[in-house]
C-alpha cells in the first residue's frame, strides 16, 4: 500500500519524460540502421558498376595514342578527353587499333619569343596533324602515299600489314624531324636544350579484340509503358520514371542504346546563370588533313567535371551546380563530313573529329579556349559543332523553355 501510494504521488511528467526518451532512442536507432542500409546498398551498387566492362565503342584517338592529353593555355592545364573518354577501364577488352606514341613538344616550349610565336604555333599544329595522319593509316593498314618522306618500299608495305606499319612510322619520324628542326630554327637562341631528341615516335600495340556487352539483352524492366499517366501539373505525361514507366532495360552508364536512364536530371541554374557557348573563330576552308584550330568561348560553365563514357560514366550523374549556382561539366567539339547539305545527316557514324575539354577553368565571365583539330580526312563540307555538357555529358538544362542551349555550329569546306 505504501509503495502504491508513493507511486501515485510521483509527478506524471517524470513518467512521460521517460517514455519520450525511450521513443527517441528507438527512432534514432532506426534512422541509423536505415542510413547504414542505404549507404551499404549504394556502395554495393557502385562496386558492382565498377566491375563492369561496357561495349567496345569506336571514337577518334588522341594524336599521341593516349586517351587524355594535357596542354598549356594561358597558364593552366587543358585536358582533352579524345573520343569523349571512349577508352574502357583497365582490364576491359576493346577494339582499339595500334597508335603512335610521340614525346610531347608543346610543354617543352615555355618561353617562345613573340617574333616566333606564330610560326611555332603552326609547326606544333603540323606535329599534331602528322600524328593524326599516322594513327589513321595504322587503323586502316594504309601505307604512306608514293613520294612521301618515307624511305620504306611502298609496294612491299601495301602487301604486308607489318611493312605498312613500319612505313607509317618511318614517314612520321621523318616529317616530325623536319618540323622540329624548323621550330629550333625559329626560336634561335631561345630554344630549350634537348628539343632535337623529341623527334622519335614509337608504336603502341593494338588492344585485345573481343569484348562483351554487359548491358545484356533488352529485357522487360517489369513495368508497363504507362508511368504516371495521372498527369503532372495537369498534363497527361507519358512517364516520369523508368520503373513502371518503361519496358526497356535500365541504362547502366555505358554507351548502350534502347535503354531507360533512371538518373535524376538534377540541378538547374537561374536563367542569368545558365551556360552559353559560341564558336568565335574557325576557318572557312581547309585542305584535306590540314591541321586547324577552332576557338570556343563559354560563359557560366565550370569546366571541371568529366566522367569517362567508356568507363560507365555516361548519364550516371545528375547535373550539379557549384556554390555560385553555375553548372559543373565540360564541353565537346566535333566535326563530321556531310554527304548531303539538303537533308539531315545519318546520326550513327563516328565523327571525323571529337574531343571533350576539361581544364578546371570557366566561370560567370566568358573566356576562350583553342581546340586543335589535326585535320579532316576527305573533301567535302564538314559540320563542326561545340556544345556544353554536364558531368555525365548531357546538354545542361535551362530555366526557361525558350532559352537557347549552349551550342554552336559552323561549316567548313575541305578541299
Amino acid at each position: 500500500m505504501n509503495r502504491s501510494a508513493e507511486r501515485r504521488g510521483r509527478p506524471r511528467g517524470s513518467r512521460n519524460r521517460r517514455i519520450v526518451a525511450v521513443a527517441t532512442v528507438l527512432v534514432v536507432a532506426g534512422a541509423l540502421i536505415t542510413v547504414a542500409r542505404v549507404s551499404s546498398a549504394k556502395e554495393q551498387r557502385l562496386a558492382a558498376a565498377s566491375a563492369k566492362c561496357g561495349p567496345s565503342a569506336t571514337g577518334p584517338a588522341a594524336p599521341n595514342g593516349q586517351d587524355t592529353t594535357t596542354t598549356q593555355q594561358n597558364g593552366r592545364n587543358v585536358r582533352s578527353h579524345w573520343g569523349d573518354g571512349q577508352q574502357p577501364r583497365p582490364g576491359c577488352p576493346s577494339n582499339t587499333p595500334p597508335t603512335v606514341n610521340c614525346p610531347p613538344v608543346a610543354d617543352k616550349l615555355p618561353n617562345v619569343p613573340a617574333a616566333a610565336r606564330d610560326q611555332v604555333d603552326q609547326e606544333l599544329a603540323q606535329l599534331e596533324g602528322q600524328i593524326a595522319d599516322a594513327n589513321q593509316r595504322l587503323a586502316t593498314g594504309q601505307a604512306p602515299a608514293q613520294g612521301g618522306a618515307s624511305p620504306a618500299n611502298n609496294a612491299a608495305a601495301n602487301n604486308n600489314a607489318s611493312n605498312a606499319a613500319n612505313a607509317v612510322m618511318a614517314q612520321l619520324n621523318s616529317r616530325r624531324t623536319a618540323t622540329i628542326n624548323r621550330i629550333v630554327a625559329a626560336m634561335g637562341q631561345a630554344k630549350p636544350a634537348g628539343l632535337e631528341r623529341l623527334t622519335g615516335c614509337t608504336m603502341n600495340p593494338p588492344k585485345n579484340n573481343g569484348g562483351n556487352n554487359n548491358g545484356g539483352s533488352n529485357g522487360n524492366n517489369g513495368g508497363a509503358n504507362n508511368g504516371n499517366n495521372g498527369g503532372s501539373n495537369g498534363l497527361n505525361i507519358l512517364a516520369d520514371r523508368c520503373r513502371g514507366g518503361s519496358r526497356l532495360q535500365t541504362h547502366d552508364g555505358f554507351q548502350n542504346g534502347n535503354r531507360c536512364v533512371d538518373t535524376e536530371m538534377g540541378e538547374v541554374a537561374d536563367a542569368a546563370k545558365n551556360p552559353s557557348l559560341l564558336i568565335t573563330q574557325a576557318p572557312q576552308q581547309v585542305r584535306v588533313n590540314q591541321p586547324f584550330t577552332i576557338r570556343v568561348s563559354t560563359r557560366n560553365l565550370i569546366r571541371d567535371r568529366f566522367l569517362a563514357a567508356g568507363q560507365g560514366g555516361y548519364y550516371v550523374e545528375m547535373s550539379k551546380l557549384n556554390a555560385q549556382g553555375l553548372v559543373r561539366g565540360h564541353f565537346h567539339t566535333s566535326c563530321r563530313m556531310l554527304e548531303d547539305t539538303q537533308v539531315a545527316p545519318d546520326p550513327a557514324p563516328v565523327p571525323a573529329f571529337f574531343v571533350a575539354t576539361e581544364d578546371n577553368a570557366g566561370g560567370a565571365q566568358p573566356d576562350q579556349i583553342v581546340i586543335q583539330v589535326p585535320g579532316l580526312p576527305q573533301r567535302g563540307i564538314a559540320q563542326c559543332a561545340s556544345w556544353a555538357g554536364d558531368g555525365s555529358h548531357r546538354l545542361p538544362m535551362m530555366q526557361r523553355a525558350n532559352q537557347q542551349p549552349a551550342f554552336d555550329v559552323v561549316r567548313i569546306t575541305v578541299n
